[in-house]
């Protein structure tokens, strides 16, 4: 018996998806790892699994399952290859703008062809000059008759040169900084659209990250989501329901760091007993478990917190503290499977190495762990709590 937020259909869904991954993902990891190749195979596998569909609308062909089940699925596949669990995470995060602020027209055009995995999507924000200062991003957009035109670079975009729809911000008014900047959705095949060096990485080798280059690239004007100047709140809006999905593959990682970790440590002997024995080593396993466990808890939080509705800080909040803690908690834990396993938690033979790389990139991506840091700070110095100090002179 297990207890917490999930329902009786929502836990077996869950084991569907975990097993899914053990059988077929798994198997798949290291070798993805090595040879640093998306694996496409793997999308099939998603495909046919309706895995993909899991947190659109039925009306757009997806499952309807929410936000909840999106990061227990995302968390199920990390645990077998990060690279996987970015997958469904990218289908969810390259769609939220059209899903809050498309029109119909829109949403029926391109929901669909996401839901179902024939098109892989991208969230092209991210510049050379413009991280997380996105007010910086210097992309142009200029409206030309029943179009607009967007010239600019984007650097680090995850899906670069697999993805069949961009979600690129512009601006659409350079001179009035992140007030300026709008949300557009590109075809991968749009004349104007390049993409460039596809980067090589420390982990999630399996992922494409790479430029994309927009040059004269001709638009229709139907593809503005939302109106002009609306972007950067888009764009906030979009990381608030977007990085429990980071940390949702970081606490896959991490439990799959520690799963492996635990059962290495019951097998391997030292001094006439299995290491799963010392005192330290089930520290270390305990300290792991327990954070794990912390993790999920804020993740299925804010998680609900989306399915419910709720916006503005209360959520910016809450997704900033689940993704910070989970992020952390993947590098800390994949760190101490690697020490648990010793000499051969090194080698390339044993997963945890791979886990200990793929794990870094979540403390950077969606938003540096420092950058939440300030968010949650932000967000902590706005609110009232002088009732603690009453009676205090």
């Amino acid at each position: 018996m297990t207890f917490g937020p999930l329902t009786d259909e929502q836990v077996e869904l869950r084991e569907l998806v975990r097993t899914l991954a053990a059988d077929k993902i798994a198997p798949r990891a290291a070798e993805v790892d090595a040879s640093g190749e998306f694996p496409w195979d793997v999308v099939q596998v998603l495909r046919d699994h309706d895995i993909l569909a899991l947190p659109f609308e039925e009306r757009y062909g997806g499952l309807g399952m929410g936000a909840l089940m999106t990061v227990v699925a995302i968390e199920e596949i990390s645990k077998a290859c990060a690279t996987t669990g970015l997958i469904l995470s990218m289908q969810d995060l390259s769609t939220i703008a059209v899903r809050l602020h498309g029109t119909d027209e829109q949403k029926e055009r391109y929901l669909p062809r996401i839901a179902s995995g024939e098109w892989l999507g991208a969230y092209a924000l991210t510049e050379p000059g413009a991280g997380s200062d996105v007010a910086a991003l210097t992309t142009t957009a200029r409206r030309e008759g029943d179009a607009y035109v967007l010239d600019g670079s984007k650097r680090f975009i995850t899906n670069a040169g697999v993805a069949g729809l961009y979600t690129v911000f512009a601006k659409t008014d350079p001179a009035t900084g992140h007030r300026g900047i709008s949300c557009f959705l590109v075809e991968a095949d749009t004349p104007g659209l390049e993409v460039g060096r596809l980067e090589p990485k420390m982990g999630i080798k399996g992922s494409t990250t790479g430029e994309v280059f927009l040059t004269g690239c001709r638009v229709p004007a139907g593809n503005l989501v939302g109106g002009e100047g609306e972007g950067f709140r888009i764009a906030m809006r979009v990381l608030d329901r977007s990085r429990p999905g980071i940390g949702a593959q970081a606490l896959g990682v991490a439990q799959g760091a520690t799963d492996y970790a635990l059962e290495y440590a019951k097998s391997r002997e030292t001094f006439g007993r299995p290491i799963a024995e010392h005192q330290m080593i089930q520290a270390m396993l305990a300290d792991m478990e327990t954070k794990c466990e912390a993790g999920r808890g804020l993740l299925y939080r804010v998680a609900l917190m989306i399915d419910a509705g709720i916006d503005g800080a209360e959520l910016t909040k809450a997704s900033a503290m689940a993704k910070l803690f989970c992020s952390d908690t993947a590098m800390e834990v994949t760190t101490d499977a690697v020490q648990i396993l010793g000499g051969y938690g090194y080698m390339k033979e044993y997963p945890v190495e791979r886990m200990m790389r793929d794990a870094k990139i979540t403390q950077i991506y969606e938003g540096s762990n420092q950058v939440q840091r300030l968010v949650i700070a932000r967000e902590m110095l706005r609110e009232s709590r002088a009732f603690l100090l009453a009676g205090v002179s």
